[in-house]
């Protein structure tokens, strides 16, 4: 062979394997774009959560992590409004954990910002308690008593308190779906906490409070409890029973809709690639995570909830 067809085929071998590198990298990297190090059960995810939902997503959160130890949650707990703005930067939340869906206004701004919508859908039904102070006779409650309370014109009788006074799911919900739109009266003060508003009501006899109920739901749980003995959970009445029927909102007066102020818990996902984000969404999900929010007295949103009909017998 002559030394002129050595060189053209040691030319021809040097660009085939130039351009073979060529096409590995751009397949690894996604035309060259880094993909994420992080995988399902490997990584740390921040997220944002709803304050009003501390003890249950706690409880999830500790479960999680105990099945997948090189997974870690770093949970801040705040008001909704905050967790939206979270969403919308990625350092910040890639999940939030709120109390309504993303609106069609809110799907096209991310459309449009980022090419990607967020996923959402409902985890489990939740329910806004009412608790009163322990010396309290006033310990059942119509709608109308309710909305009476929350718009008086009247600061001092009662006191209102929720976990804020703007911004959060609680105020929400009492303006959107209580008061239709209208403002809360000058009776409504503002606490830093679910908890401060358990711990507001215990001392002050004069002041109602309002408060996402998987801070009282769970009987069984030690500092629940505690909580339990310091306040009353007032009993509204049920619109949709027969005859004139008062119920708390327990478990199953949840799930029949027979409580009047159920709301929806949901998440909201800005991951676009598997990671631990997706993996804890599964988990919430699926029956380990749903059994937790069973086991906190919500009603889960994704598996079967069945309620019998019992006699008790003296």
């Amino acid at each position: 062979m002559s030394f002129l067809k050595i060189k053209k085929l040691k030319f021809f071998y040097s660009c085939a394997a130039v351009i073979f590198s060529f096409l590995i990298f751009s397949c690894g990297n996604n035309n060259g774009i880094k993909k994420p190090e992080e995988t399902p059960t490997n990584g740390t995810i921040n997220i944002s959560v709803d304050e009003s939902f501390k003890p249950v997503i706690d409880a999830q959160i500790k479960v999680f992590e105990a099945s997948y130890p090189n997974a870690k949650i770093n949970v801040r707990y705040k008001p909704e409004a905050a967790c939206f703005r979270d969403l919308s930067n990625k350092d910040s939340a890639r999940l939030i954990i709120v109390t309504r869906e993303l609106s069609k206004k809110e799907q096209d701004f991310y459309a449009d910002s980022f090419h990607f919508v967020p996923r959402f859908d409902v985890l489990a039904y939740d329910a806004v308690a009412i608790i009163v102070n322990n010396k309290s006779k006033d310990t059942i409650l119509t709608m109308n008593d309710v909305r009476a309370m929350l718009s008086s014109s009247d600061k001092d009788k009662p006191q209102i308190v929720m976990d804020g006074v703007s911004a959060t799911s609680t105020v929400r919900y009492a303006i959107d779906s209580v008061l239709r739109g209208k403002p809360l009266g000058k009776n409504v003060v503002a606490a830093q906490s679910s908890e401060d508003v358990i711990n507001y009501v215990a001392d002050h006899p004069n002041s109602v409070g309002f408060i996402g109920v998987s801070w009282i739901g769970d009987q069984e749980d030690a500092t629940q409890l505690k909580f339990l003995q310091k306040v009353k959970v007032a009993a509204v009445q049920c619109v949709s029973c027969l005859g004139e029927t008062y119920v708390q909102p327990y478990q199953a007066n949840i799930a029949l809709n027979r409580y009047p102020m159920v709301r929806e818990l949901y998440y909201i996902i800005n991951e676009d690639f598997a990671g631990v984000g997706n993996n804890f969404i599964n988990f919430l999900q699926y029956e380990r995570g749903q059994l937790i929010f069973r086991r906190a007295y919500l009603v889960p949103g994704k598996m079967s909830f069945e309620i019998r009909d019992t006699k008790l017998s003296d």
